[in-house]
């Protein structure tokens, strides 16, 4: 089992007024790496990885609304396209014009369209099982978002107290995308705070209501045709179920510089299940080092 290393920090940036919070490894004058995390995850997705890569100094967000960021105003919606605007704005106020990045699940979809668009910023990019955002068909349309203005109405943004940290963990590891123990332990610890009678999530709850629009696969491939970054794609042998397999074909079809590599483990190998073999993939990559797996 890899033990977190502490040698780190925290910093926070002003985003339109609220902070974005984010957890740094290494010597700012290294080369500069970006870190961003899944969906209802946080930056301590990287805690395994990031003391690895010792030649990068690497920022890992924690995007609105999850881990120590603030959230969005009451009344405001989570919009993906607005975590990428978040990311341009920290990347500014870090002086930052060109930069890796590596992206694991939501947190890939972000980066892909990231380097789609700001093309100029990005000298590599990591996707860990994620390929450009999460898509519905278009004659679902009408469907999604009436379902999203009804549970809209309807929310209860009162948080649930969670009774100690162990039951956030075994929560968490049987969650939506369960997760072993340490890395249930490693997320939850900046996950949660301490509230009377217990633990809320830090998480805003509003992240797991429904969006009213989605893109679709038509577009998701033209932006990854835009990237001129090289990139690589890590996917797990037991990956998500959600995407239809002659779709991921396509993207992976639709970038014009991809590296891909299957490893053994789940959807969060990388601080789960496989964590070393993630860890030797990414260095070879960042090294220039090309694979045919």
């Amino acid at each position: 089992m890899i033990e977190p290393v502490e040698e780190r920090h925290e910093r926070g940036f002003n985003v339109n007024g609220r902070l974005i919070a984010a957890r740094c490894w290494h010597d700012k004058e290294k080369k500069p790496l970006l870190a961003l995390h899944g969906w209802l995850d946080n930056a301590a997705s990287f805690d395994l990885l990031a003391p690895a890569l010792d030649d990068y100094y690497i920022v890992a967000l924690d995007f609105a609304g999850h881990g120590y960021s603030e959230h969005r105003p009451k009344g405001v919606r989570y919009h993906l396209i607005d975590h990428v605007d978040d990311v341009l704005a920290v990347v500014k106020q870090l002086g930052w014009t060109r930069f890796s990045i590596v992206g694991h699940s939501m947190g890939a979809g972000i980066a892909a369209l990231f380097a789609a668009a700001m093309p100029e910023y990005i000298e590599k990019l990591i996707m860990i099982e994620g390929l450009g955002p999460y898509t519905g068909p278009a004659d679902k349309a009408v469907e999604y978002l009436r379902t999203s203005l009804v549970e809209w109405q309807d929310f209860d943004e009162a948080p649930r107290v969670i009774p100690s940290f162990d039951v956030a963990v075994k929560a968490r590891m049987n969650g939506l995308l369960p997760v072993g123990e340490q890395a249930a332990q490693l997320l939850c610890a900046r996950g949660t705070k301490a509230v009377e009678g217990g633990l809320i999530w830090s998480t805003d709850k509003r992240l797991r209501l429904n969006s009213p629009t989605r893109f679709y696969e038509q577009q998701v491939c033209a932006y990854l045709a835009a990237i001129t970054a090289p990139s690589l794609l890590i996917m797990a042998e037991k990956t998500l179920p959600f995407f239809n397999v002659e779709d991921y074909q396509r993207r992976v079809a639709a970038h014009p510089n991809l590296q891909l590599v299957k490893l053994a483990g789940g959807h969060h190998l990388h601080i789960d299940d496989n964590v070393e073999q993630v860890i030797s993939a990414v260095k070879r990559f960042l090294a220039g080092v090309t694979t045919d797996d």
